[in-house]
């Protein structure tokens, strides 16, 4: 319910902000998005509510307990997956007006529209990943993270027809957050809870974010075409796919050994 609030954002502010900057200049967009940060601001001192009559462990103890969730081999893993499956779409996502343009022969007034439906596949993306993980998390995970994988490629592969960036476009959006609530879920069981595990997902994204825009930065300047971050991203991906199918094996083997051990018993 809550990355729901960026999904729609992507929805509204991505396109917003594309249309302001191609009307009144890049500029503008960046003045939209400071006025639209004083509105959030202004709601989180309002609505949010202060620490008053609660109680805090002492830095040192709180601190030493949330370092612990880091000794968790499974919360490694599922770091390491959300800075691949995160870096591998978002690197295609930065350069992907280039690929609608540059390859898919659409106008640059097309790609406010075109960045709604990514946006729209996000939310759809988002819902329908949350309600897949309460069923089986791990499976998802890797089906959603392969869903990626073929998405970004077949999309490098179809990139000149504008009916089917249309609708991969889509795709990349439901792929590539169906992922996200059964990353962020399963992070915060293996550490236990603890917050500093749950910040250190979204450090993981960001430094996925700013991984994969360096990897389709290069193949751009390396003269591959503005196909080639779609590949790039696909590639990350799959060894997003590799880590979490990875990290689930470690997960049902030891659900086995403690099993058999109950029987032992």
């Amino acid at each position: 319910v809550m990355f729901a609030g960026l999904t729609v954002a992507n929805v509204l502010g991505v396109p917003f902000g594309a249309q302001v900057g191609e009307r009144w200049g890049w500029r503008a967009a960046f003045w939209a998005v400071t006025a639209v940060g004083l509105l959030a601001l202004v709601g989180v001192v309002v609505l949010v509510p202060g620490r008053a009559g609660r109680t805090a462990p002492t830095a040192s103890a709180g601190l030493r307990a949330q370092l612990g969730a880091f000794r968790s081999g499974q919360v490694w893993l599922t770091l390491a997956a959300t800075a691949l499956g995160y870096g591998g779409m978002f690197g295609a996502f930065s350069y992907v007006a280039y690929t609608l343009t540059e390859v898919g022969g659409f106008s640059s007034a097309d790609v406010a529209w075109l960045l709604m439906v990514h946006g729209v596949g996000l939310v759809v993306g988002n819902l329908l990943g949350g309600r897949a993980a309460d069923h089986d998390r791990d499976r998802a995970l890797v089906l959603a993270l392969a869903g990626l994988t073929l998405t970004l490629a077949v999309f490098g592969l179809l990139a000149t027809s504008p009916t089917a960036s249309v609708v991969l476009m889509f795709l990349m959006g439901v792929f590539g957050f169906a992922g996200v609530p059964g990353l962020i879920a399963r992070n915060t069981e293996h550490a236990q809870g603890a917050p500093l595990s749950a910040g250190a997902n979204v450090s993981a994204s960001n430094i996925g974010n700013a991984l994969g825009a360096w990897a389709g930065g290069l193949a751009i300047t390396a003269g591959l075409g503005y196909t080639a971050p779609l590949y790039a991203g696909a590639l990350m991906v799959l060894t997003a796919v590799a880590v979490m199918a990875v990290a689930a094996r470690r997960v049902s083997s030891s659900g086995r050994q403690r099993q058999a051990a109950v029987v032992r018993r």
